[in-house]
């Protein structure tokens, strides 16, 4: 059976991401050794559907491709976005598509996560997420702060960064890394990142690490085939059971 994965990504207005990803997608697909695609959900000349169907044309003989959702929360994107996509798509080619769980359900994205900001000594660490006003958004990151000694902040939400910090330096931390819970640099990054500029001048007496997202480091290359090679095989022992 003749197999190819398509790496679906966000998608921005900024060039970095799909840079990055492109770049990604070159990575794995060396290693792999089978097609590997990108796709994004939104911000291209065509819909996600399309961008399938295309990938498909572009290999007439496969018999499977894998959809990979690099997201890293259970969000409406994940949950409704990219499976009525993926229907639509199925409707249209004989190639069966078979959608993997987000990146971020990855057991090894903690183990990562936590290696990274234990490179930086610090009193405090704070995980950084764009946020979510939906009940219970937020759950799957609060839990992953815990699990590697760090503290959460949300762009979008309370407790922003600002008031994170102001926190920590009343229980008397002087020394505090940041932790960007983002795949690729982007608009959002940079707005943080001069959050944080202000925030340094304002608390004179505080050392505020920023660390970058993931980008295209080894750690991100590394941890998507790990996954999608535990994913597929699930994938395939499932349906042999069957």
């Amino acid at each position: 059976m003749r197999t190819a994965y398509l790496l679906v990504t966000h998608g921005s207005r900024d060039i970095r991401p799909q840079i990055a990803i492109d770049q990604l997608r070159d990575r794995i697909e060396q290693r792999l050794s089978i097609p590997v695609g990108a796709a994004v959900l939104e911000c291209a000349p065509t819909p996600l559907h399309e961008q399938i169907e295309e990938f498909s044309r572009q290999h007439p003989n496969l018999s499977q491709i894998y959809i990979v959702p690099l997201f890293l929360l259970p969000g409406v994107h994940v949950m409704e976005d990219i499976p009525e996509q993926i229907e639509i798509a199925q409707s249209h080619i004989g190639t069966k598509l078979t959608v993997l769980p987000h990146l971020g359900s990855h057991l090894g994205m903690v183990e990562v996560l936590a290696s990274r900001i234990a490179q930086v000594p610090a009193e405090s660490r704070i995980l950084m997420s764009h946020g979510s006003r939906r009940s219970g958004g937020n759950a799957a990151i609060e839990k992953i702060a815990t699990q590697i000694d760090a503290v959460s902040a949300y762009w979008s939400v309370e407790p922003k960064l600002p008031s994170r910090i102001l926190e920590l330096k009343q229980q008397g931390h002087q020394t505090i890394v940041i932790l960007p819970y983002f795949l690729f640099s982007g608009g959002i990054t940079d707005a943080i990142a001069q959050s944080i500029q202000e925030l340094s001048e304002q608390h004179s007496n505080l050392a505020l690490r920023w660390l970058t997202p993931f980008d295209l480091c080894e750690d991100l290359v590394r941890l998507i085939i790990d996954f999608i090679t535990v994913q597929t095989s699930a994938e395939l022992l499932t349906r042999s059971s069957k």
